[in-house]
């Protein structure tokens, strides 16, 4: 009784420190999504026309959405989906703290015929950046009254539909090109959001910043959005 006792007393000293290992390791995997976002912004610091067009689109944007990588099996929503952070552009030029969302689909459409690794989607205007963050799942599209156009990447780096609600755009090893999303969905990922910043937060706490979320693994990726 006695031994049984004691292999009781350790069992429950150990718990703090195997949900702390845990929780440290979900929350490197968040981290490196942020990082690779990092990595998504640092390719629209390249030349050409493309990426100028690219560039202002964000600067006039409401919120992005990155996704670093998107891949093709069953997940979430379909057979293709990933893992991405939600930042929304401040009235004052700043950027929000990010939010996890996935994104999925059936297919995603690569205009060019390459396979799609990494997609951003750039939100224009209120509208459709409340339907992002008001939603569990936003069908991305007609049925949510939203209208998607592609960011090309022809010769002058064309955009398509003037006007829009959301841009897309995708890239795959190193060649950004015009993505079709419709028929895809995204929906935030309430349990990333919850290990990155210690604590069930909803999303419109962590995107307008109402809350003390001392985060400063996501300090870099939103000193990049700031910088282009």
């Amino acid at each position: 009784m006695r031994r049984q006792f004691l292999f009781g007393i350790l069992a429950l000293a150990a718990m703090p420190l195997i949900a702390t290992t845990h929780t440290a390791r979900a929350q490197s995997e968040q981290q490196q999504v942020v990082n690779e976002a990092v990595g998504v912004v640092a390719s629209f610091h390249h030349p050409g026309a493309y990426v100028d067009n690219v560039r202002g689109l964000v600067r006039r944007s409401r919120a992005i959405i990155i996704v670093p990588n998107l891949v093709k099996a069953g997940f979430i929503f379909g057979a293709q989906g990933g893992t991405g952070v939600l930042l929304v552009h401040n009235r004052n030029g700043s950027w929000s703290y990010p939010a996890f969302y996935n994104m999925g689909a059936a297919s995603f459409g690569f205009q060019a015929g390459i396979e799609v690794s990494k997609v951003v989607l750039i939100i224009m205007n209120d509208r459709a950046l409340n339907l992002a963050l008001t939603s569990a799942q936003l069908k991305l599209g007609a049925e949510a009254g939203l209208a998607i156009a592609t960011v090309g990447a022809g010769v002058e780096g064309s955009v398509t539909s003037a006007g829009a609600d959301i841009y897309a755009l995708s890239s795959s090893k190193g060649l950004f090109g015009g993505v079709a999303v419709q028929g895809g969905a995204i929906g935030p990922n309430q349990d990333w959001n919850a290990a990155y910043y210690g604590g069930r937060i909803p999303t419109e706490t962590i995107v307008y910043g109402r809350a003390h979320l001392h985060q400063r693994g996501a300090s870099q990726l939103r000193r990049a959005l700031g910088r282009l």
